[in-house]
């Protein structure tokens, strides 16, 4: 008898079960997240009469890789440039959200009487919210174009990076088993200075590796390719002491940089989905229906905390940042849930043993609860900012409104400002690379060298002098590199006030690059001999060669910044927002009515109060376009106006379908032969006459008569007797009109 191993039956049984369950919730239009938790209950080792799983090790190693995808696609979404661009406001609001959940979680669990670690781990799960749940909800309820869509995807970029912080601390904090504040700046500073390596190195090396090998790729081997990359990457994660994934996560807001990451992320998003729902149905495996009617009171708090502590939270933080207050309503209102991230934060302290077995099933269903709520409070949103508007005091309105008004005014920067953030950035960024490749030496390459190439003192030399070449351009740029130009001129005219604290600057610049090369040295020599003999040398050669390393140091970065760069400029927009109007991107579709219009017919700012900003079209750009340009099938417009104006356009973009066209099943259309006889109808008429292209919706292709062959025939050609005609129609009316 063949044996069929457990993991594949194992398999197939969850599969099964996703498999049903989510065709229900997509029935009932409801999130596939819960079909999967769902699933997971039914074939979990809590439900009798149910076939159940046996396998619980192997499903375990399935839902980690499941991880490890899903925070892979999330980091495809990510990216760090888009961190960059979201704009104070978004930063703000995350982070005020986050510190309020962080506490109202902590304090929900010390009033319940739960431990420090349960309260702790609870205030992670409820701070950030769900991206898949609102994007979904915003596409239901067609509010994307609205102003407050913006700032909410914002926030949910900088949760994703907080999220991912908070993994870190809540790994520390299990591990430590109590609040060590040094530890956790440890943390923090490692998980800062692994980010801007791999960053950096990533944008360097990793589009510069898909362009040189782009005509070798198709989508198998992009596919296999991505995936090894991000398999890579975790390898790394896990050998400097995180995540699997943190190492996914990286990898993947990397690769977001890239010209191919909707390539990538159309490729892998089969594969995501696949393990993604192995991951969720193991989540729901490890709830315990009973623990779910035990902890009822638990949930109802845990629910009620998630929705108003967001609600309130999110709001404040909205306001405070500058926006206006419907804004600031309707995004509070929008993050009012948990998701994705929460999950795999309750699943790492189940996996670290440091928290009880109720915390997973209730946080669990506070997502399933906020999960159902979500689409009704961005309904009600609205209607809610409505009557705060009626309620609150004029005066309160009136400073609101003064507030958002002054805070989206300044936009300028001191020349000290820009310099010293200038400088900063420089510091960091250099001073983490020049401390990776200290370390790298000292643990990889001088071991190498002593083992395979010199041995001893010699060996130490040529380690030494190999990473000091190595060194060489970033501690130019770290030391001598003129940095802001323009700001540090206008403060060096002025003699009285700034020319100290200038040369001040440049002197502590130069002092850490000769840290550097100290720091270098002791990895190799304790004697202060060999230390000051390197330091002549290299701070010699730095000034003697300079010319030489600004050239080289020049050509590395504009190569990184190319890289950086080259997404954006192969989808270049401009960037206009006056007032209270935004701008948005919509399709033409092929049944539009606007397709073959020109601008000027079409009169868009006169009949809607809308302007078209930009029309891409294909990989041509026509930034504000003529009033004789026209619109084509599948143009991409960039429309500005305000919330109203662009909900009123956007069904034109759209279309209709007219009945009789969208109910033409494409199947009906064939090729088929007919031959005329003296009885035909259409014997001795012309095709154009016959009426077989209005009566048919076909088309004469060829005729075959005598022996002889005409492809696509005249219109004027007449029937005859015995003609073979070949007719493309609808197979279903050219019988009856030829019979």
């Amino acid at each position: 008898m063949i044996h069929l191993p457990v993991l594949i039956a194992d398999l197939g049984l969850i599969l099964a079960a996703a498999g049903v369950t989510t065709l229900l919730f997509k029935k009932i239009r409801q999130p596939l997240v819960l079909g999967y938790i769902l699933a997971g209950i039914l074939v979990g080792p809590h439900i009798s009469f149910m076939p159940t799983v046996t396998d619980h090790e192997s499903i375990t190693i399935w839902a980690e890789i499941g991880v490890i995808f899903l925070l892979f696609s999330l980091g495809l979404e990510f990216s760090f440039k888009k961190l960059a661009k979201v704009g104070g406001s978004a930063g703000i609001t995350a982070v005020i959200e986050v510190v309020f959940m962080l506490l109202i979680g902590y304090a929900a669990g010390q009033l319940m009487g739960w431990s420090n670690m349960d309260s702790i781990f609870l205030g992670g799960i409820l701070s950030v919210s769900s991206t898949t749940i609102i994007i979904r909800a915003f596409e239901e309820l067609g509010v994307k174009h609205k102003k407050f869509a913006g700032l909410v995807f914002g926030v949910l970029i900088v949760e994703d990076l907080v999220a991912i912080l908070l993994l870190v601390l809540l790994s520390t904090l299990a591990v430590s088993q109590q609040f060590a504040g040094s530890e956790m700046l440890v943390s923090i500073l490692k998980l800062g200075f692994f980010l801007i390596i791999w960053f950096l190195g990533g944008i360097f090396l990793i589009p510069t590796f898909l362009k040189r090998t782009k005509k070798l790729m198709n989508d198998e081997t992009m596919l296999i390719v991505s995936l090894a990359l991000c398999l890579v990457m975790v390898l790394l994660a896990v050998k400097v002491g995180f995540s699997p994934a943190l190492g996914a996560f990286i990898m993947g807001s990397i690769l977001a940089e890239t010209t191919q990451a909707e390539k990538i992320e159309h490729l892998t998003k089969s594969v995501k989905d696949l393990f993604a729902a192995i991951f969720f149905v193991s989540v729901g495996m490890l709830i315990d229906p009973k623990i779910l009617l035990d902890y009822a009171f638990p949930i109802l708090v845990v629910t009620l905390a998630t929705i108003l502590g967001k609600l309130i939270s999110s709001t404040f933080g909205a306001l405070l940042s500058g926006q206006p207050l419907k804004t600031s309503v309707q995004a509070g209102m929008s993050l009012a849930q948990i998701g994705e991230f929460s999950f795999i934060i309750a699943t790492l302290g189940l996996t670290l043993k440091v928290t009880s077995e109720f915390l997973y099933p209730i946080a669990v269903a506070a997502s399933a609860i906020t999960t159902f709520t979500t689409p009704y409070l961005i309904k009600v949103s609205e209607p809610f900012y409505n009557f705060l508007n009626r309620v609150l005091p004029q005066k309160w309105l009136d400073g609101i409104s003064r507030y958002s008004s002054g805070t989206q005014g300044i936009t300028t920067m001191s020349d000290w400002k820009t310099l010293l953030r200038g400088y900063a950035f420089n510091t960091i960024i250099h001073g983490a690379i020049l401390t990776g490749i200290v370390l790298l030496a000292s643990k990889y390459l001088q071991p190498f060298v002593n083992k395979h190439l010199l041995d001893g003192n010699n060996g130490i030399i040529l380690s030494l002098i190999i990473t000091l070449v190595i060194m060489l351009p970033f501690l130019y740029a770290l030391a001598i590199r003129r940095i802001e130009r323009k700001a540090y001129s206008h403060l060096w005219l002025n003699k009285r006030y700034t020319r100290g604290p200038l040369i001040a600057i440049e002197l502590l610049r130069i002092a850490l690059a000769i840290f550097f090369v100290a720091f270098l040295m002791v990895q190799f020599y304790n004697t202060w001999i060999a230390i000051s003999i390197a330091l002549v040398l290299i701070v010699g050669g730095m000034f003697i060669f300079s010319r030489k390393l600004q050239s080289f140091y020049e050509r590395m970065e504009n190569r990184f910044l190319y890289n950086l760069h080259a997404r954006d400029e192969a989808n270049k927009q401009p960037e206009i927002l006056p007032w209270d109007s935004h701008l948005l991107e919509l399709t033409v579709a092929p049944e539009s009515e606007l397709v073959g219009k020109s601008l000027i017919d079409l009169a868009m700012r006169e009949k809607h109060g809308v302007n078209i900003a930009l029309i891409e079209r294909g990989k041509i750009m026509l930034p504000t376009p003529s009033r004789d340009e026209r619109l084509y099938p599948n143009d991409k417009v960039l429309i500005i106006g305000t919330d109203d104006q662009l909900a009123a356009v956007t069904p034109l973009f759209e279309g209709q379908v007219s009945e009789d066209s969208a109910t033409f099943p494409k199947q009906d259309m064939s090729l088929q032969k007919v031959v005329i006889t003296s009885k035909s109808p259409v014997f001795g008429q012309s095709i154009r006459s016959s009426g077989i292209r209005e009566q048919t919706q076909g088309l004469v292709v060829g005729i075959e008569r005598n022996g002889q062959r005409i492809l696509n025939p005249d219109s004027n050609m007449v029937f005859e007797n015995e003609d073979i005609v070949w007719i493309v129609g609808n197979n279903k009316r050219i019988p009856e009109l030829l019979k």
